[in-house]
């Protein structure tokens, strides 16, 4: 399977909006907390940043999406379509993507 394969399960996985609004706040929030992490040379900080955002995302998927995670199956395409889309949220995009590969919003 390649990334372009991957990409619309992984859109279909997070059809529902809030699903990705916690991926959002979690994603954004690792990113900061490793910038807080280097700056502040507290390398702890570091395992908060990776373990937070996930952590956040699985619950996501658990009580508001009601399914699996992908991190499971392909964790690195998993990763890079979470970056890929918070960057497409922060862009207004992400709405079209998910009419794109499910027919909703």
């Amino acid at each position: 399977m390649t990334f372009a394969e991957f990409w619309p399960e992984y859109v279909r996985a997070h059809r529902k909006p809030a699903t990705r609004v916690v991926h959002f706040v979690g994603t954004i929030g690792g990113w900061m907390l490793l910038g807080a992490a280097l700056v502040e040379r507290r390398w702890w900080w570091i395992a908060v940043a990776v373990v937070a955002p996930y952590a956040l995302a699985w619950i996501a998927h658990l009580t508001i999406e009601h399914n699996k995670p992908a991190t499971f199956q392909h964790p690195l395409w998993s990763w890079w379509a979470d970056q890929r889309m918070v960057f497409l949220m922060f862009m207004g995009q992400m709405g079209k993507e998910v009419r794109r590969y499910t027919g909703s919003s």
